[in-house]
This record gives C-alpha cells, sequence and structure tokens, in this order.
C-alpha cells in the first residue's frame, strides 16, 4: 500500500549458515507473493545497500518484531546510510500475531512434530516438514 513496486531481496551470505538455499527459499517466496502484481522477488549477494543502487531502488524496507530487534536494525541501516545516503531504510512493526515468532523457534516445533499451520505460509510449512520428517 505504500509502494508502488516491491522487490523481495533474497540473500546469498557464505557466512550465515541457513536451512534452505537460496534458490529454495527464493521458490518459497515466490509462491508466497504470487497473486501480487507489483511485488517481485530477486536473489543477491555482497552488500544489500549496493544491490539496492544497482536496481534502482531508494528505500530498504526492514521489519522489526520487538525493542530488541531494533539496536541492530539501526546499526544496518546506519551503517546502509554511511555507505550510500542516496538509499533510505525505513522499519515496519510486524503485528502482534508474530512478534514472537522466530525462525528457530518456528524450525524447533516443526521439527519436534508440533503444529506451526498458523505461523509460516502453507509453502514454507511443506519445506520444513519436508526437511525435518
Amino acid at each position: 500500500m505504500i509502494f508502488d513496486h516491491v522487490i523481495v531481496a533474497v540473500a546469498e551470505n557464505p557466512t550465515k549458515k541457513y536451512d534452505f538455499t537460496v534458490d529454495e527459499r527464493t521458490a518459497m517466496l515466490k509462491e508466497i507473493i504470487k497473486d501480487y502484481d507489483n511485488i517481485e522477488v530477486d536473489q543477491f549477494s555482497g552488500l544489500l545497500v549496493q544491490y539496492a543502487e544497482n536496481i534502482g531502488a531508494v528505500t530498504i524496507i526492514r521489519g522489526l518484531r520487538a525493542l530488541s530487534d531494533f539496536e541492530y536494525e539501526l546499526e544496518l541501516a546506519l551503517m546502509n546510510r554511511h555507505l550510500n545516503e542516496k538509499v533510505d531504510t525505513i522499519f515496519m512493526m510486524t503485528s502482534e500475531h508474530y512478534s514472537f515468532i522466530r525462525s528457530s523457534l518456528v524450525k524447533e516445533v516443526a521439527r519436534l512434530g508440533g503444529n506451526i499451520s498458523d505461523k509460516v505460509p502453507p509453502v514454507v510449512e511443506k519445506y520444513l516438514m519436508k526437511r525435518f520428517n
């Protein structure tokens, strides 16, 4: 509702451990956003602010679940501004329904056979169940 066009950028970061490959994460996101004409999914490696500049984006949207997220996200936003002052960062708060959700918590519940259907989209639930069962 705020932007005419949104790109969900999936990072390929070799220093971070992911349970799903960049291609799997991209595929899940493409399934989730398939009904939206103004959203696309793309992959990148390197600095997010450089990726944003390369595609002509002027804003990075970062999500906040709780106050504990803010300090880390602020550090990233300030570093991105230092690297490129033409690209702004805005923060958006999650719904209270998801405010306590961490991927590690959802994965642990899925690994132990718990119900995560109201915490993740169906395609993510399918990938997690396939991975852990």
